[in-house]
């Protein structure tokens, strides 16, 4: 089995849209999403390696020293699966926006360091 990080990504557009509805469809979708989510999470409950959460505002370090800055990112979880095919299409269909206003999971194997142990 390999790993994958998968990240929520979701633009500013929707979100907006998201936060602009009219409070009881959004009470309600919120709900439904919920659910579906809870639901996602008990199918894929084998493959959880790591359950992840939601991600707040960002900040950059780099030479110069620290920032704000901004991203799409809006969550995050460790999954396992065989192949990198395998991983992304467990989140086909995914209520993060199916009923959520995210844009889309980008998937990704995490390698081993190069050079050091694996297992």
């Amino acid at each position: 089995m390999k790993t994958f990080l998968a990240v929520y990504m979701g633009g500013a557009t929707k979100m907006s849209e998201w936060k602009n509805m009219e409070e009881g469809k959004r009470k309600k979708l919120e709900s439904s999403g919920m659910k579906a989510w809870g639901d996602w999470m008990t199918t894929h409950q084998s493959a959880t390696v790591v359950q992840g959460g939601p991600l707040g505002k960002t900040k950059r370090t780099a030479e110069h020293g620290v920032s704000d800055t901004k991203n799409d990112m809006t969550g995050f979880m460790v999954v396992s699966a065989e192949s990198h095919q395998a991983a992304a299409k467990m989140f086909e269909k995914h209520p993060h926006f199916t009923i959520f206003p995210g844009d889309s999971v980008e998937i990704m194997e995490i390698l081993p360091i190069p050079g050091q142990p694996t297992g």
